[in-house]
């Protein structure tokens, strides 16, 4: 990365930070990038300079010589977030926070930066350029509600990746937002109640001009409105490529779309099953005329890696919901299986519940990760719902369970088993005892 040394005749220059709480080994080079920067780099307007620096790689370097040092945050991040605007203002930069975090306590983060976004930068964004040029940058720009299914953003800058390795550079977004408004995720508060989708054909010409042939889709739900998501997988079926997305199991109710994901180059998805049974059965995201097993074994069966998520720690989870999880990996066998333990993100909904029932053990940002407990269970204590994750992380990535699901998986078998053992190193090495 350059240094932030003013060279003559250049235009000002803007730093754009992806802040990291802790520190990666050799799984740094299988992550992805920022997409939230890359965004907000595509719409900068000349003559600004954008440079990137992403602490998945390393710590970033406080330098004076920037015009503007703009971090994005989502809540475990908000720490070293705020740690690195106080060093940047300390060298006479200005800072503007923005992301989730900052969106959703905004009083919070202006407590550190010189300005704050709060919602979607990109209508905000070259106003905010403007007002800082004239000296008069505000303590505040709040994006206007979305409106409409239409998504207005441009593609993402990717030449800021240079010299950062990731898993792949070919990342796109084709829609945001969200109708279901689960109690405990942040995508509603953040995008909207509503599916957007960027236009099909402006994303088809964006993955033209992409050279490599693997794409990831960082969306929450690429086929949320099927409707928006057809003419995008009708466009890739001639282009050849190979994709992984995230979305609901929804579309493997309809034979048809199955059939058009697997022609369109899917390879994977990552589906949220959250809970099994219980009072989750009654999210709309969830609500499907086939259960959950049979979705994942038609999705496999079309030649579609499923990678399921689940939570624990819900108020109808007790002791009983890790045999539970383990025993559905064991029956369904998807390529793998991610677990998280839930957590009270500001914004949600579950935070302003927890928060009245005084069931926050506490509001150290850096720990509501999805790893630790930050609140008290309703039917067991947070040592045993931090101890149950890990024993249910450790069985399901343990050999003799790899080795299952890839031998019933008869697709893609190479990179399932290599997914299953880059996922299997980090449940290694996880201690019982919640870190303090």
């Amino acid at each position: 990365m350059a240094a932030a040394r003013r060279t003559p005749g250049a235009g000002p220059r803007i730093l754009l930070v992806n802040p990291m709480s802790q520190r990666l080994g050799w799984e740094r080079r299988f992550q992805i990038p920022p997409m939230a920067l890359l965004q907000v780099a595509a719409c900068t307007p000349e003559p600004w300079k954008v440079s990137l620096w992403d602490e998945t790689h390393g710590s970033a370097r406080v330098e004076r010589g920037w015009d503007l040092v703009g971090i994005t945050a989502m809540t475990h991040q908000a720490g070293r977030a705020y740690e690195l605007a106080g060093q940047f203002r300390a060298a006479g930069v200005p800072v503007v926070l923005g992301g989730i975090h900052p969106t959703v306590l905004p009083q919070e983060a202006a407590l550190h930066a010189d300005s704050v976004v709060v919602g979607e930068a990109e209508p905000v964004w070259a106003t905010l350029l403007d007002d800082l040029t004239r000296g008069r940058l505000a303590p505040l720009y709040e994006s206007p509600e979305p409106r409409g299914d239409v998504l207005g953003i441009p593609g993402p800058r990717r030449d800021v990746l240079d010299g950062w390795p990731y898993l792949t550079r070919q990342v796109l977004q084709a829609s945001r937002g969200c109708p279901y408004d689960c109690p405990f995720c942040t995508v509603t508060p953040h995008f909207g109640r509503r599916f957007r989708y960027r236009a099909a054909e402006e994303i088809l010409d964006e993955v033209r001009c992409l050279p490599g042939g693997f794409l990831l889709f960082l969306d929450d739900n690429l086929l949320g409105d099927p409707r928006r998501a057809i003419p995008i997988l009708e466009g890739l079926v001639p282009m050849g490529k190979r994709w992984v997305t995230q979305t609901t199991l929804h579309f493997a109710e309809d034979p048809e779309l199955l059939a058009l994901m697997r022609r369109s180059g899917c390879l994977g998805v990552f589906a949220g099953v959250e809970g099994l049974s219980g009072d989750l059965a009654g999210l709309p995201k969830l609500r499907a005329r086939l259960p959950m097993a049979e979705l994942v074994r038609r999705v496999q069966e079309a030649g579609i890696l499923v990678e399921v998520s689940m939570i624990f720690g819900f108020d109808d989870h007790g002791p009983e919901v890790f045999e539970e999880a383990v025993g559905f990996v064991k029956k369904c066998a998807p390529s793998g299986a991610t677990f998280h333990i839930l957590t009270p993100y500001p914004g949600t909904q579950l935070f302003r519940q927890f928060e009245e029932e005084g069931r926050l053990l506490h509001k150290e940002w850096s720990r509501y990760n999805h790893s630790q407990v930050v609140f008290l269970p309703r039917r067991m204590s947070p040592d045993e719902l931090y101890a149950g994750w890990v024993g249910a992380r450790r069985e399901a990535y343990s050999w003799p369970s790899i080795l299952s699901r890839v031998a019933r998986n008869p697709h893609h078998r190479l990179a399932n088993l290599a997914y299953n053992v880059f996922r299997r190193a980090p449940s290694t090495r996880l201690s019982t005892v919640q870190p303090s």
